[in-house]
């Protein structure tokens, strides 16, 4: 499969299929300046860039790479961009501290076959909720905690339209990873308060108009066993 577009200024350049098999979804976002949602396990990074350039963007304007959480599938490549082409990365300060801890468990590393080398995280987010500034758009980040200490969601306008990219929604909550159900299940209502139009997610896909996103989260609230 080929980088698709997926809204306007919203490109999928990263994943399972497109790009290394051990990837989650990775978000391109044209903002006047190119920022990335999560970055793959770092595996597929050759092909990431290829297709890159296959949407007719250039990877040396990646500006920032945003990490939504801790695990390998989507923090592994964000060193690579931030050495090839001077990329920021941002994520929030709790799943910050467990990468440049070098965690192997807590990243999920040995899970993919992969030796995570820690590198720094340039801005960490905290608190509940911020804003980040990108070109002339205004890019929202609300804290989800449950999947990780430190997950985060993010969303914008992107045309009249909010799109919310909200990975690993529907994973599941293992224990061994200290995952918190109770915490996960408040953070669905902030998502489901957003009543987003667009939700990309990193395995499950993307779903639109807005029923389906509610439908999705919904199904997910129940698939772990809570009530709605």
């Amino acid at each position: 499969m080929k980088p698709r577009r997926i809204y306007e200024n919203v490109y999928q350049v990263g994943g399972a299929v497109i790009s290394d098999i051990r990837d989650g979804a990775i978000y391109l976002l044209d903002l006047g300046e190119l920022v990335l949602i999560d970055s793959g396990a770092g595996i597929g990074f050759e092909q990431t860039v290829r297709n890159i350039e296959a949407a007719r963007f250039k990877p040396a304007d990646i500006s920032t790479v945003i990490l939504t959480h801790c695990h390998m599938d989507h923090i592994g490549g964000a060193a690579l961009f931030r050495q090839h082409f001077g990329s920021q990365i941002i994520m929030h300060a709790l799943d910050a501290e467990i990468i440049e801890q070098g965690d192997q468990h807590m990243t999920a590393a040995w899970c993919f076959g992969i030796f995570l080398r820690p590198f720094p995280i340039d801005v960490k987010l905290r608190g509940g909720k911020g804003q980040l500034s990108f070109g002339n758009y205004t890019v929202n980040w609300i804290h989800i905690p449950g999947h990780t200490p430190g997950s985060i969601a993010v969303y914008f306008d992107g045309g009249g339209k909010m799109i919310l990219f909200g990975q690993d929604i529907s994973a599941p909550l293992l224990e061994d990873f200290k995952c918190n159900p109770i915490a996960w299940r408040e953070s669905m209502d902030k998502l489901l308060a957003l009543d987003a139009d667009i939700i990309c997610d990193s395995h499950a896909g993307v779903f639109q108009p807005t029923y389906r996103v509610k439908a999705y989260i919904e199904r997910s609230i129940i698939d772990h066993g809570f009530e709605l």
